[in-house]
Protein backbone atom coordinates (compact mmCIF):
# COMPACT_ATOMS: atom_id res chain seq x y z
CA UNK A 1 0.00 0.00 0.00
CA UNK A 2 1.55 3.22 -0.99
CA UNK A 3 0.82 5.66 1.82
CA UNK A 4 2.85 9.06 0.31
CA UNK A 5 2.84 9.54 -3.68
CA UNK A 6 4.77 12.16 -5.26
CA UNK A 7 4.40 12.69 -9.20
CA UNK A 8 5.61 15.07 -11.41
CA UNK A 9 5.96 17.40 -8.47
CA UNK A 10 6.67 20.97 -9.82
CA UNK A 11 7.02 24.25 -7.80
CA UNK A 12 7.75 27.73 -8.93
CA UNK A 13 9.18 30.32 -6.92
CA UNK A 14 9.52 33.45 -8.90
CA UNK A 15 9.80 31.87 -11.90
CA UNK A 16 12.38 29.59 -10.48
CA UNK A 17 11.82 25.87 -10.85
CA UNK A 18 12.55 25.01 -7.05
CA UNK A 19 11.03 20.94 -7.67
CA UNK A 20 10.91 19.93 -11.37
CA UNK A 21 8.97 17.17 -12.06
CA UNK A 22 9.85 15.10 -8.99
CA UNK A 23 8.19 11.49 -8.92
CA UNK A 24 8.15 9.03 -5.92
CA UNK A 25 6.44 6.98 -3.67
CA UNK A 26 6.49 5.48 0.09
CA UNK A 27 5.05 1.99 0.99
CA UNK A 28 3.17 1.52 4.38
CA UNK A 29 5.61 0.47 7.42
CA UNK A 30 8.79 2.04 5.39
CA UNK A 31 11.50 4.16 6.53
CA UNK A 32 12.54 6.98 3.73
CA UNK A 33 15.32 8.86 3.21
CA UNK A 34 15.22 11.67 1.56
CA UNK A 35 18.29 13.50 0.79
CA UNK A 36 20.21 16.40 -0.71
CA UNK A 37 22.04 19.12 -0.14
CA UNK A 38 21.13 22.47 1.12
CA UNK A 39 18.94 24.36 -1.49
CA UNK A 40 17.80 21.11 -3.42
CA UNK A 41 14.39 21.34 -2.80
CA UNK A 42 13.94 18.80 0.01
CA UNK A 43 11.84 21.43 2.51
CA UNK A 44 9.88 22.57 -0.35
CA UNK A 45 8.63 18.96 -1.10
CA UNK A 46 8.20 18.09 2.59
CA UNK A 47 5.91 21.48 2.81
CA UNK A 48 3.56 20.64 -0.28
CA UNK A 49 3.27 16.86 1.46
CA UNK A 50 2.10 18.95 4.89
CA UNK A 51 -0.34 21.49 3.27
CA UNK A 52 1.37 23.86 3.45
CA UNK A 53 2.34 24.67 0.19
CA UNK A 54 0.46 24.25 -3.06
CA UNK A 55 2.50 22.97 -5.63
CA UNK A 56 2.39 24.58 -9.16
CA UNK A 57 1.50 21.20 -10.66
CA UNK A 58 1.87 17.64 -10.10
CA UNK A 59 0.56 15.89 -7.02
CA UNK A 60 1.59 14.94 -3.49
CA UNK A 61 -0.67 12.85 -1.73
CA UNK A 62 -1.16 10.98 1.65
CA UNK A 63 -3.65 8.14 1.64
CA UNK A 64 -4.19 9.53 -1.61
CA UNK A 65 -5.72 12.49 -0.76
CA UNK A 66 -3.99 16.40 -0.57
CA UNK A 67 -3.98 16.60 3.51
CA UNK A 68 -4.69 20.49 2.94
CA UNK A 69 -7.21 21.51 4.54
CA UNK A 70 -8.69 17.69 5.24
CA UNK A 71 -8.79 17.26 9.23
CA UNK A 72 -9.81 14.53 8.95
CA UNK A 73 -6.58 13.29 6.87
CA UNK A 74 -4.49 15.09 9.11
CA UNK A 75 -5.02 13.32 12.35
CA UNK A 76 -3.29 10.75 10.62
CA UNK A 77 0.11 12.68 10.40
CA UNK A 78 2.81 13.37 13.19
CA UNK A 79 5.00 16.03 12.38
CA UNK A 80 8.96 16.84 13.92
CA UNK A 81 10.32 19.83 11.86
CA UNK A 82 13.24 21.89 13.17
CA UNK A 83 11.42 23.23 16.25
CA UNK A 84 10.82 20.73 18.73
CA UNK A 85 7.46 22.81 19.89
CA UNK A 86 8.12 22.50 23.39
CA UNK A 87 7.38 24.61 26.15
CA UNK A 88 10.49 24.98 28.46
CA UNK A 89 8.65 25.85 31.52
CA UNK A 90 5.75 22.71 31.72
CA UNK A 91 7.23 19.32 32.71
CA UNK A 92 7.61 16.55 30.12
CA UNK A 93 4.41 14.90 31.38
CA UNK A 94 2.81 18.66 31.04
CA UNK A 95 3.83 19.23 27.80
CA UNK A 96 2.57 15.62 26.46
CA UNK A 97 -0.40 16.42 28.33
CA UNK A 98 -1.47 19.54 26.63
CA UNK A 99 -0.96 18.21 23.12
CA UNK A 100 -3.13 15.35 24.34
CA UNK A 101 -5.95 17.61 25.25
CA UNK A 102 -5.07 19.84 21.36
CA UNK A 103 -5.91 16.41 19.44
CA UNK A 104 -8.85 15.43 21.94
CA UNK A 105 -6.65 11.69 22.78
CA UNK A 106 -8.71 9.58 25.47
CA UNK A 107 -6.97 8.01 28.14
CA UNK A 108 -4.62 10.57 28.06
CA UNK A 109 -2.70 9.75 31.45
CA UNK A 110 -1.42 6.14 29.88
CA UNK A 111 -1.02 7.17 26.47
CA UNK A 112 1.59 9.59 28.09
CA UNK A 113 3.13 7.51 30.45
CA UNK A 114 3.55 4.81 27.56
CA UNK A 115 4.91 7.43 25.60
CA UNK A 116 7.68 8.54 27.87
CA UNK A 117 8.68 4.85 28.71
CA UNK A 118 9.09 4.72 24.38
CA UNK A 119 11.49 7.53 24.41
CA UNK A 120 13.13 6.81 27.95
CA UNK A 121 11.73 9.92 29.72
CA UNK A 122 9.32 8.03 32.10
CA UNK A 123 11.28 9.02 35.04
CA UNK A 124 12.06 12.37 34.42
CA UNK A 125 8.31 12.99 33.60
CA UNK A 126 8.32 15.97 36.19
CA UNK A 127 10.95 17.96 35.16
CA UNK A 128 10.63 21.10 33.37
CA UNK A 129 11.67 20.76 29.71
CA UNK A 130 14.15 23.72 30.06
CA UNK A 131 16.09 21.52 32.11
CA UNK A 132 16.43 18.98 29.46
CA UNK A 133 19.75 18.06 27.23
CA UNK A 134 19.31 18.74 23.62
CA UNK A 135 18.81 15.13 23.12
CA UNK A 136 16.30 14.48 25.55
CA UNK A 137 14.49 17.30 24.40
CA UNK A 138 14.39 15.98 20.68
CA UNK A 139 13.30 12.37 22.21
CA UNK A 140 10.49 14.36 23.71
CA UNK A 141 9.74 16.13 20.71
CA UNK A 142 9.38 12.44 18.91
CA UNK A 143 7.06 11.71 21.73
CA UNK A 144 5.06 15.04 20.84
CA UNK A 145 4.56 13.74 16.99
CA UNK A 146 3.17 10.46 18.06
CA UNK A 147 0.60 11.72 21.13
CA UNK A 148 -2.43 11.56 18.63
CA UNK A 149 -1.05 7.55 17.38
CA UNK A 150 -0.82 8.41 13.58
CA UNK A 151 0.02 6.14 10.88
CA UNK A 152 2.41 7.93 9.40
CA UNK A 153 5.17 10.61 10.85
CA UNK A 154 7.03 13.05 8.65
CA UNK A 155 10.60 14.21 10.29
CA UNK A 156 13.29 16.84 9.35
CA UNK A 157 16.31 16.28 10.23
CA UNK A 158 15.55 14.94 13.73
CA UNK A 159 18.72 14.24 14.67
CA UNK A 160 20.81 17.49 13.56
CA UNK A 161 22.90 19.11 16.36
CA UNK A 162 22.81 15.97 18.49
CA UNK A 163 25.76 14.28 19.85
CA UNK A 164 26.56 11.15 18.75
CA UNK A 165 25.20 9.17 21.82
CA UNK A 166 21.62 11.12 21.36
CA UNK A 167 21.86 10.67 17.79
CA UNK A 168 22.10 6.83 18.38
CA UNK A 169 19.15 7.07 20.75
CA UNK A 170 17.09 8.80 18.11
CA UNK A 171 17.89 6.61 15.28
CA UNK A 172 17.15 3.44 17.40
CA UNK A 173 13.12 5.17 18.37
CA UNK A 174 12.73 6.00 14.55
CA UNK A 175 13.77 2.03 13.95
CA UNK A 176 11.20 0.90 16.62
CA UNK A 177 8.21 3.10 15.24
CA UNK A 178 8.23 1.17 11.90
CA UNK A 179 9.20 -2.41 13.29
CA UNK A 180 7.09 -2.51 16.59
CA UNK A 181 4.64 0.30 16.26
CA UNK A 182 3.78 -0.09 12.48
CA UNK A 183 4.55 3.44 11.40
CA UNK A 184 5.20 4.87 8.11
CA UNK A 185 8.58 7.19 8.37
CA UNK A 186 9.14 10.19 5.92
CA UNK A 187 12.45 11.11 7.48
CA UNK A 188 14.07 14.41 5.55
CA UNK A 189 18.08 14.46 6.42
CA UNK A 190 21.61 15.30 5.91
CA UNK A 191 22.87 12.51 8.54
CA UNK A 192 24.07 9.58 6.16
CA UNK A 193 25.12 7.48 8.73
CA UNK A 194 21.32 7.61 10.06
CA UNK A 195 19.91 7.43 7.11
CA UNK A 196 22.26 4.40 6.12
CA UNK A 197 21.26 2.57 9.01
CA UNK A 198 17.57 3.34 9.08
CA UNK A 199 16.19 3.63 5.90
CA UNK A 200 15.42 1.01 3.55
CA UNK A 201 14.41 2.99 0.49
CA UNK A 202 16.03 6.48 -0.07
CA UNK A 203 15.67 9.42 -2.87
CA UNK A 204 18.51 11.91 -3.78
CA UNK A 205 17.54 15.36 -5.07
CA UNK A 206 19.47 17.73 -6.59
CA UNK A 207 18.38 21.30 -7.73
CA UNK A 208 15.06 19.78 -8.01
CA UNK A 209 14.90 17.19 -9.76
CA UNK A 210 15.50 13.45 -8.47
CA UNK A 211 18.88 11.89 -8.88
CA UNK A 212 18.63 8.43 -7.77
CA UNK A 213 15.74 6.83 -6.24
CA UNK A 214 15.78 3.10 -4.99
CA UNK A 215 16.94 0.85 -1.62
CA UNK A 216 20.37 1.73 -0.12
CA UNK A 217 21.56 -1.86 -1.66
CA UNK A 218 20.70 -1.50 -4.61
CA UNK A 219 22.20 2.40 -5.28
CA UNK A 220 25.40 0.94 -3.57
CA UNK A 221 25.88 -1.81 -6.14
CA UNK A 222 25.04 0.79 -9.22
CA UNK A 223 27.29 3.55 -8.29
CA UNK A 224 29.99 0.84 -6.37
CA UNK A 225 33.60 0.91 -7.50
CA UNK A 226 34.99 -2.76 -6.99
CA UNK A 227 38.06 -2.41 -4.51
CA UNK A 228 40.09 -4.72 -2.04
CA UNK A 229 41.92 -3.63 0.99
CA UNK A 230 45.23 -5.44 1.58
CA UNK A 231 46.68 -5.64 5.45
CA UNK A 232 50.15 -6.66 5.92
CA UNK A 233 52.08 -8.02 8.67
CA UNK A 234 55.04 -6.05 8.36
CA UNK A 235 55.21 -2.39 7.56
CA UNK A 236 58.83 -2.99 5.93
CA UNK A 237 57.51 -5.08 2.99
CA UNK A 238 54.60 -2.70 2.23
CA UNK A 239 56.62 -0.61 -0.95
CA UNK A 240 57.95 -4.09 -2.13
CA UNK A 241 53.96 -5.16 -2.00
CA UNK A 242 52.81 -1.46 -3.87
CA UNK A 243 55.09 -2.43 -6.12
CA UNK A 244 54.23 -5.79 -6.98
CA UNK A 245 50.22 -5.22 -6.77
CA UNK A 246 50.75 -2.26 -9.03
CA UNK A 247 52.14 -3.98 -12.00
CA UNK A 248 48.99 -6.72 -12.10
CA UNK A 249 47.07 -6.15 -15.11
CA UNK A 250 43.62 -6.49 -13.58
CA UNK A 251 44.50 -3.76 -10.74
CA UNK A 252 43.22 -0.62 -12.26
CA UNK A 253 44.80 2.23 -9.02
CA UNK A 254 46.13 1.46 -6.03
CA UNK A 255 47.17 3.23 -3.03
CA UNK A 256 48.88 2.71 -0.09
CA UNK A 257 48.20 4.14 3.61
CA UNK A 258 51.03 2.62 6.21
CA UNK A 259 50.31 -1.24 6.53
CA UNK A 260 46.81 -1.01 3.95
CA UNK A 261 46.84 -1.12 -0.03
CA UNK A 262 43.58 -0.32 -1.49
CA UNK A 263 43.50 -1.56 -4.70
CA UNK A 264 40.61 -1.14 -7.60
CA UNK A 265 40.00 -4.23 -9.19
CA UNK A 266 37.26 -7.27 -9.53
CA UNK A 267 36.61 -9.43 -6.19
CA UNK A 268 36.94 -12.49 -8.51
CA UNK A 269 40.60 -12.00 -8.72
CA UNK A 270 41.19 -12.07 -5.41
CA UNK A 271 42.28 -15.69 -4.95
CA UNK A 272 45.16 -14.34 -7.77
CA UNK A 273 46.10 -11.43 -5.70
CA UNK A 274 47.19 -13.60 -2.84
CA UNK A 275 49.04 -15.88 -4.74
CA UNK A 276 51.23 -13.51 -6.37
CA UNK A 277 51.85 -11.48 -2.97
CA UNK A 278 52.62 -14.64 -0.94
CA UNK A 279 55.20 -15.89 -3.73
CA UNK A 280 56.98 -13.48 -2.94
CA UNK A 281 57.17 -13.79 0.33
CA UNK A 282 54.63 -10.98 1.57
CA UNK A 283 52.99 -11.52 5.01
CA UNK A 284 49.16 -10.49 4.61
CA UNK A 285 46.97 -10.37 7.58
CA UNK A 286 43.50 -9.78 5.74
CA UNK A 287 42.06 -9.17 2.78
CA UNK A 288 38.65 -7.81 1.95
CA UNK A 289 36.68 -6.08 -0.32
CA UNK A 290 35.24 -2.63 0.23
CA UNK A 291 32.25 -2.29 0.99
CA UNK A 292 30.36 1.64 -0.64
CA UNK A 293 28.93 3.39 1.48
CA UNK A 294 26.06 5.84 1.41
CA UNK A 295 28.26 8.62 1.81
CA UNK A 296 29.90 7.48 -1.01
CA UNK A 297 27.14 6.65 -3.15
CA UNK A 298 25.51 9.81 -2.03
CA UNK A 299 28.87 12.19 -3.19
CA UNK A 300 29.03 10.37 -6.67
CA UNK A 301 25.01 10.98 -7.35
CA UNK A 302 26.16 14.56 -6.76
CA UNK A 303 28.95 14.72 -8.56
CA UNK A 304 27.43 13.23 -11.49
CA UNK A 305 25.00 15.75 -11.37
CA UNK A 306 26.73 19.01 -11.14
CA UNK A 307 29.12 16.63 -14.08
CA UNK A 308 25.12 17.61 -16.01
CA UNK A 309 24.82 20.70 -15.68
Amino acid sequence: MKVIEVYKLTKMLKERPVLNGVTFDVEKGEIFGYLGPNGAGKTTTLRILLGLLKPTSGKALVFGKALGDNEDLRRRVGVLLANDGLYERLSAYENLGYYAQLYAVSDRDEKIRNLLDFVGLLDRQHEPVGNFSKGMKRRLALARSMIHDPDVLFFDEPSAGLDPEAQKMVRELILRLAREKGRTVFLNSHNLDDVQRVCSKVAILQHGEIKAYDTVENLRRKVRTPAVEIVLTDDNEADQALTLVQSLAYVSQCEREGVRIIAMMEEENIATLLSALTKEGVKITEVKSVTTSLEDTYLKVIKHAEGRR
